[in-house]
Formats: structure tokens, sequence, C-alpha cells
């Protein structure tokens, strides 16, 4: 069989066919519409957005073949290149700090939820990598930690009454329960299966929390969830003194409340990396370092396999548990309705764009999935497609991620940076 290299003729003829794939896909998702009228629906064609679309699909695959054509093949990624991104994140990092505790000081209301939005995924994001990025367990069923930390939060509130500081730690030790629960069925599995199985134990938990009325609400979900507060000051209007406004001399206003939520969740997240670092530096972390990379060279080695995959499962679920009664208490309001597969698979998608093992990736990856998406909002249904695009570009781009290198966690003599071609990727 031929290796070389695709010439300009055999690029475009793959391009014309990948126009023509998209044809065949596009030609009624995009080129027809309903429109209602008032004497029904009727079948309108947009012939022009279909044709720009097999356009794009045309012009974005040839250019593939082309730059791959002009890419040195085999060509290793530089450890030059790996050790100035590295560089680069250590003055990106602190840059990026600043910005997100000085963000609500420069900013409305609106760019306040958004933050706390974006937050709220680099939180999950970084509890994901613990399992993902680290020990190398592919789980796509995290969203099932998410929600039980949200209604471990929502029922023990609105039961016993306790407040969101009380509960919080408890709710992050029951999604921590959880993921022990799960960590023992999959002790055996890796890759595909181990994925499976803990889609599965994701979609377990949804259909529960959706039958179990009595217990959970069903599909009704449980509202009134209490808000947090200041030692004890409430972030309301009702101008008693006990509330923060009144406490400090303030006029009141709405925006106190998603300011303090803001910073609730930057305290959180920022808490989830300092742990995250500090277990990847002790001989844990690099336990599960080195279970990502060869499973069956970790049990050679004496580490007990089983203890490894359970840690990584139980913190993972606890820090997603902690986002759980987050999020519970800033809707004040849960049901099954937002905690669905597509939940685990953007949490799983922002662990891969960043970085597997990532800090910075990651958060670099939700900023830029969860409030780039924001910026399209308008754009209605091309949203999504904007954001597929964007995905499969990067993933061409930069199959292993924004930050692919490794720093070694022990090195004898200086630390130098590892390329992404010579780490595993989480495969186990």
């Amino acid at each position: 069989m031929s290796t070389a290299r695709p010439t300009l003729v055999a690029a475009m003829t793959d391009a014309a066919l990948s126009a023509l794939v998209a044809l065949g896909l596009f030609c009624v998702l995009i080129g027809l519409r309903l429109v209602p009228t008032d004497s029904g629906l009727t079948l309108h064609t947009r012939p022009r957005p279909l044709v720009l679309t097999v356009l794009a699909v045309f012009a974005g695959r040839l250019l593939l073949r082309l730059w791959q054509r002009a890419r040195p093949a085999g060509a290793p990624t530089p450890r030059l290149v790996a050790e100035g991104v590295t560089r680069a994140g250590r003055l990106v990092g602190p840059v990026f700090l600043i910005l997100a505790l000085t963000l609500p000081l420069y900013t409305g209301r609106y760019g306040i939820d958004v933050g706390i939005l974006v937050l709220t995924y680099v939180m999950l994001g970084w509890g994901l990598n613990i399992v993902v990025g680290l020990a190398g367990l592919l789980d796509l069923g995290y969203v099932a930690f998410y929600a039980v930390g949200a209604y471990s939060y929502a029922l023990i509130s609105t039961t016993f009454h306790l407040g969101f500081w009380t509960s919080l730690p408890v709710a992050g030790l029951l999604a921590a329960c959880w993921g022990v629960m799960l960590g023992f069925p999959v002790l055996r599995l890796r890759g595909d299966y181990l994925a499976i199985v803990t889609l599965a134990f994701g979609e377990i938990i949804r259909v529960v929390l959706i039958n179990w009325t009595s217990f959970t609400g069903g599909p009704n979900g449980i509202s009134d969830i209490p808000r947090p507060t200041l030692f004890g000051l409430k972030f309301n209007g009702s101008g008693d003194p006990d509330t923060f406004a009144a406490f400090f001399h303030l006029d009141y206003s709405v925006t106190q409340r998603f300011v303090f939520l803001y910073y609730v969740i930057l305290g959180l997240a920022l808490l989830t990396n300092w742990v995250s670092l500090r277990l990847r530096r002790l001989p844990l972390g690099r336990a599960w370092e080195a279970l990502r990379e060869d499973e069956i060279a970790c049990r050679a080695l004496g580490i007990n396999v089983v203890t490894t995959k359970l840690t990584a499962f139980a913190m993972g679920a606890m820090f997603g548990g902690f986002a759980g009664a987050f999020f519970a208490t800033r809707q004040g309001f849960v049901s099954p309705e937002s905690f669905t597969f597509i939940e685990s698979a953007l949490v799983l998608s922002i662990v891969v764009l960043g970085g597997l093992g990532s800090q910075l990736g990651v958060a670099l990856a939700a900023l830029v999935m969860i409030g780039g998406s924001e910026l399209f909002r308008d754009l209605a249904e091309y949203r999504m497609l904007i954001f597929g695009l964007a995905l499969v570009v990067m993933m061409v781009l930069r199959p292993r991620g924004l930050v692919s290198g490794r720093t070694p966690s022990i090195a004898l003599g200086a630390r130098r940076e590892i390329a992404a071609e010579l780490v595993a990727q989480g495969r186990g």
C-alpha cells in the first residue's frame, strides 16, 4: 500500500465526496423548513443555507487535506513547544485569576450570571479530570454525582431545615459514597465497557429521580430550596436586621445576592483546584497517573488498583456533589430534567478539549465552550451548528487538547515538560 501524501486531485476528490455526504445529511435538516401559517404548516425550501453549508464542508475538507499534505509526516511535538505552553500557562493562570476575582467590579448582572455558569462547569471539569485525566477511567455518567449532590442538599435543607454551609459537606460525602458504589462493579472493566456502565449508571440515577415521587418529587422536582447566607445574613429586601443590606446599611439590590453566589462558586472552584493539585503530588496522585499509563505495570509495581480506582471515583464524585449542591441553592429548584446525559457529555467535552490532566486547559475549555456559546445565543438554530464545527476544528488542529503537555509530579533534578505524544490519554 502506498503511503504517499495526497495529491491535489485526491484532496479535491475527497472534499467533493465529503460535500456530497453533507448534501445528503443536510438537504432535509437545513434545506427544508416547516413554517406555521393560518391554514396549518407549509413546507418551505431554503437553498441558500444548504449551498453555503455544503460549500463550507467542501472548503474545510480541502484545507484539511492540503494541511495534512504540507505537514511533516510523523513529526512528534517538540519538547520545546510543550515547555513553551507550560511557561505561558504560568502567566495566563494568574491573569485569569485576577480577572475572575474582579469580575463583579466591571460587569453587570448578566456577566455575573455567565461567570457563575462558567465556574460551575469549571468545577465539574476539574472533578471529572481526576477520574478521566489523572486516573484514566472513562466516565460518561458524571452527571449522576452532580444530581446526587443537588438532591442531597435539596432534601436535607427542606426536610431538616439545615443551611447551605452545613449541608454542603454532607452532599459531597453522599456523592462520594455513590462514587464508591459505582467503582465496585467496574473494577475489572476498561475502555468502552467502562464507559457503557458509567453511562448506564447516570441514566439509572435519572430514572430513579423521575419515578421515586414520594422521595424526590418525581418530574415536579423539589422547590423552595433555601439560599446560602453570609454568616447568617440573608440576601433579600425584607428590611429585617438579619439581612445583608440592613446590617451594612446599604440599599437593597438583587445583584448583591448574585455577587455573593459568584464568589461562593469561585471559592469552591479554587478549593477544587487546590485539592486536585495537592493530591496529584501525593503518592495517591502518582498512583492515579501510573494507573492511567499502564494498569498491568501498575499492578506489577505493587500498587493496590482497587483502592486507587475507588479513591479516584470518590474524589471526583465528591467535587461533583459540591457543584450539585451549589446548583440547587442557586436555582432554588431541582428536577430530573437538569441531569440528562448531555450534561455528562458537555463536561467530558470540556475535559477532552482542555487536555486530559490539565487544570488550566479545563478552565480555558469551559470558558470557551460555556462562555463562547453565550455569545452566539442570538443565532438560535445555528448556535449548536457553530459550536459543533468549532469542536471539530479544534480536535483536528489540537487532537490532545488546548494544553496537552504534562509536568511530571516527581523528577530527578529539574522538571522538564513531557510532550503529549508520550503520555497516555485515559483509555483505561
